[in-house]
């Protein structure tokens, strides 16, 4: 069996059809129906059954693309290992995030990240399809939702985060420890709008206790959000660990209750492709970044 048999082979099943398979890899249809036939003779199976113009894999066939998958998978990681290698310690790496994460999350870490490994590029991509663009190779990791469950990704936990009330220092609700979750209907709200993944969150937990989030202001940025609530002009409901992480004086942070907000935050890339050093970089990174915020919100 020959590799570019394989290639052939593999392109068919793409494509379902010899002609574009044979367009798709350059060659002529004959050509390649002439290869797909000396490897079905060399196998002594069939791989296709045709039926006038429509073709499917055969049972010999599918077992044949799930191992050529593996080759070219395996080939790929040697490919970018070598790459890898070659650019010493340099490299690229795309992360995916959902809308509002860049702002909450890794503006300070690109930053530092940047000082630190100056050889590596990095590009940040707001977008819902995560788990679909790592799938399909657009991006290379992405932070989302956890669990992300299938056998095509790995996934690494980040940490479990909770949501809490931030109010204005001059507000009475800052005089309390907590604040149970049904009274944010009676609150004057400073909100994301409600594509923005944080607000999802906080609308999803109301729903489930009975009322609708009706905010007072809505905002795309978390700067105005912020400077709304230090002034007074309402309330608002952010990630915890952002918060604490922040130190707004004029800001403070009272626990939600009866339920608390929260969601698992991890960490995904396809399971097939070479982990070469700019992405061992970045998780190493990105994993110490959290533990340090969290460990930082602990002590003050």
């Amino acid at each position: 069996m020959e590799l570019k048999q394989l290639q052939y082979f593999m392109a068919i099943c793409e494509e379902l059809h010899f002609t574009r398979a044979a367009e798709k890899m350059g060659v002529s249809a004959p050509n390649i129906s002439q290869q797909i036939r000396r490897l079905e003779e060399e196998l002594g199976v069939l791989l296709f059954d045709r039926v006038g113009k429509t073709i499917v894999l055969t049972d010999a066939g599918a077992i044949l693309h799930q191992h050529g998958a593996a080759v070219f998978g395996h080939l790929q990681q040697a490919s970018d290992a070598i790459a890898d290698l070659k650019q010493m310690q340099g490299g690229s790496l795309s992360i995916g995030v959902l809308p509002g994460d860049a702002d909450l999350m890794f503006n300070a870490l690109l930053l530092n990240f940047h000082q630190t490994y100056p050889t590596i590029s990095l590009s940040l991509l707001e977008t819902m399809k995560v788990t679909e663009q790592v799938l399909d190779r657009s991006i290379d990791v992405g932070v989302t939702i956890g669990p992300v469950i299938d056998e095509r990704l790995t996934s690494i936990p980040l940490f479990h985060e909770e949501f809490s009330l931030a109010v204005s220092m001059k507000d009475p609700l800052a005089a309390e420890n907590f604040v149970s979750l049904n009274r944010l209907h009676a609150l004057k709200m400073v909100m994301f709008p409600p594509d923005h993944q944080c607000r999802k969150v906080i609308d999803r937990f109301c729903m489930d206790n009975g009322f609708t989030l009706q905010p007072h202001i809505v905002t795309t940025t978390l700067s105005s959000l912020l400077q709304m609530v230090q002034s007074g002009v309402g309330t608002s409901v952010l990630p915890r660990l952002l918060l604490d992480n922040l130190h707004h004086t004029d800001i403070k942070v009272v626990h939600l209750r009866n339920p608390t907000p929260s969601q698992d935050i991890c960490l995904i890339y396809r399971s097939d492709r070479y982990v070469g050093y700019a992405m061992r970089t970045f998780i190493k990174t990105l994993k110490a970044y959290i533990e340090t915020a969290i460990n930082h919100a602990k002590s003050s």
